[in-house]
């Protein structure tokens, strides 16, 4: 039962010396997800109590399913950005079904998840770069930022996912700005990065809300435009199944996959490092996949629209000590107070506050410093994060992300299709046998013998380039060529096409009077040599455990070490 029920771990054992710990990081995270989570609702296109809506079931689910005691689940800006831009693209979605096509998005990306996680599929994820990943937050984070220009400056700005479409709609509107509500985003930007920067331990959103709604009660500024959260409903959310009809399925399913892959990979990596940090390795991501699958299905009947793991409150929840899952129910706990008796206390909450947390709280999705890492050491992969971060940016949400993949594969094919190809020869007064263009006036190069190393596994998507790089290394060797040791300890498979190349370059090989050589061939890889045929051509003396023990025999081939003489006798036993 505790494999199906991860809370059963901790709540057979749970001691009232945990209460404290968990009763702190509960308030503390509730104090900052509920005026996150009405900003969020806002980006996803949706009203500020959904965000309450999406911080309360979900949470209580999680705390039952999930492993991980830190783990901050609930509304966060890039998949509310992510709903946004999805169900803006779908043109059958208008201002009466935006809600329920949200609700229901929620439901199949729980449904996805699940599926994954009982598939164990979670290896999915890892399509999914670090260099994809960075590009595409940093370009979604600054379209969030720029998104909430229309609360800042209090004016009507049009909607767009693209960048340029947002910065150019703000300069048109700029001679319709409300100084009141930019006075009070600038007012809530500055404190919040005042008060972090004194004091993390402030809780400095909270504080931003109270100005807020204080500036706005006290000074009637509703009376000069400042645009208010106004009338939150009081009490639960409607309980409901999802409205699940075929047209809004073939609609969805895309977002819901790119919703679900994008949200446990922020569950997954977030979690790894915080558990790095805590020096703890309890997580299980095939059970996380299903603990945020449930959490979102559990979400959708009662109103929410898809969460995943906020990078922030987690770490609110680590630093704040968590000793349990109880932190998180704690957290729903207080949700659940304020869906029922303090809403009204949000009636004077101005939108430019909400836009400022947001503004603050995804600004450090932008990693200029890991981008400064790539260029700097890895242009490859900065390639793919500027193409990623480029297309999110300027072409869209969807676009972005699919095409940060699409490169990241690209790159991945084109690497172990042109992967390492290295020359050895034997260094000066000892027994190894090294790359001769890193120790060039280290190593004896000799004419009659060509040692080589491939560094992958030889597929047909490498197979020609072998074949051609060898041949062309041969042609330099000249006339004076007698052997070729190929050393094949970092060949880990060798498909049907790559056997049949090597097979035709041996005959071809041995036509030209030149002998062959394999050596370090690990033990599935000499599997593969006898079955595919390749030993039928060789000689079982071919077959050498190190470079060295090759050379010994090509220059005395009646010298054998004993530990040859042992392989060839197996390879023997084997064909036989």
């Amino acid at each position: 039962m505790q494999k199906i029920f991860p809370f059963l771990s901790w709540i057979r054992t749970y001691k009232w010396l945990y209460l404290p710990s968990d009763l702190m990081a509960g308030i503390t995270v509730a104090i900052v997800l509920i005026p996150q989570g009405m900003a969020y609702a806002l980006i996803a296109g949706l009203p500020a109590v959904y965000g309450l809506y999406a911080s309360f079931v979900p949470l209580i689910m999680y705390s039952i399913m999930g492993t991980s005691r830190a783990l901050g689940v609930g509304p966060v800006a890039m998949d509310s950005l992510l709903v946004a831009a999805g169900l803006g693209a779908i043109a059958s979605v208008g201002p009466d079904n935006y809600i329920v096509m949200a609700v229901l998005l929620a439901f199949l990306v729980g449904g996805i998840q699940v599926l994954l996680g009982l598939f164990r599929m979670g290896f999915l994820v890892n399509f999914l770069s670090k260099p994809v990943i960075s590009g595409f937050t940093s370009g979604a984070a600054l379209i969030i930022m720029f998104s909430q220009l229309k609360y800042l400056l209090g004016t009507d700005i049009e909607k767009s996912s693209q960048f340029h479409w947002i910065v150019w709609n703000a300069i048109q509107k700029l001679g319709t700005i409300n100084p009141f509500d930019l006075g009070i985003g600038i007012l809530g930007i500055l404190l919040m990065i005042l008060l972090k920067k004194w004091n993390k331990k402030i809780p400095y959103i909270l504080l931003v809300v109270v100005v807020g709604i204080a500036l706005v009660f006290f000074f009637k500024l509703t009376s000069k435009g400042v645009a208010i959260v106004g009338d939150i409903p009081t009490g639960l959310p409607q309980v409901a199944l999802p409205q699940v009809e075929w047209d809004f399925l073939m609609e969805l399913w895309p977002i819901a996959l790119t919703l679900a892959l994008v949200g446990y990979l922020e569950t997954i990596s977030i979690g790894k490092g915080i558990e790095d940090k805590m020096n703890r390795d309890q997580l299980n991501s095939n059970k996380e996949l299903i603990a945020l699958g449930l959490s979102n299905i559990a979400g959708s009947f009662f109103q929410s629209y898809p969460i995943t793991t906020s990078f922030s409150r987690s770490a609110i929840y680590m630093e704040a000590r968590s000793r349990t899952n109880m932190a998180t129910f704690i957290t729903a706990l207080i949700v659940l107070c304020t869906l029922l008796f303090l809403t009204p206390m949000f009636y004077y909450l101005p939108k430019a506050a909400l836009a400022s947390i947001i503004m603050v709280s995804v600004y450090g999705l932008v990693d200029v410093a890991y981008a400064r890492t790539l260029w700097k050491f890895r242009k490859d992969e900065f390639a793919v994060l500027l193409g990623t971060f480029v297309v999110t940016l300027f072409v869209g949400i969807m676009e972005g992300i699919l095409v940060g993949i699409l490169i990241s594969l690209l790159l991945m094919v084109y690497r172990t299709s042109h992967p390492h190809f290295a020359v050895l020869a034997n260094i000066r007064n000892t027994e190894y046998y090294r790359n001769v263009n890193r120790f060039e006036s280290e190593v004896l190069v000799r004419p009659d013998l060509l040692i080589v190393r491939f560094d992958a596994q030889l597929y047909f998507g490498n197979s020609n380039f072998f074949k051609m790089h060898l041949m062309n290394l041969i042609e330099e060797k000249g006339p004076e060529l007698k052997a070729v040791i190929l050393n094949a300890e970092a060949i880990n498979y060798i498909d049907s096409s790559a056997s049949g190349m090597l097979m035709k370059l041996i005959e071809k090989l041995y036509e030209k009077g030149i002998h062959f050589f394999i050596a370090g061939a690990i033990g599935p890889t000499r599997d593969i040599l006898f079955s595919s045929g390749i030993m039928q051509l060789l000689p079982k003396e071919c077959l050498f455990v190190e470079t060295r023990e090759a050379v010994s025999f090509y220059d005395d081939p009646g010298k054998k070490s004993q530990l040859q003489s042992k392989v060839a006798h197996q390879w023997n036993t084997l064909g036989n």
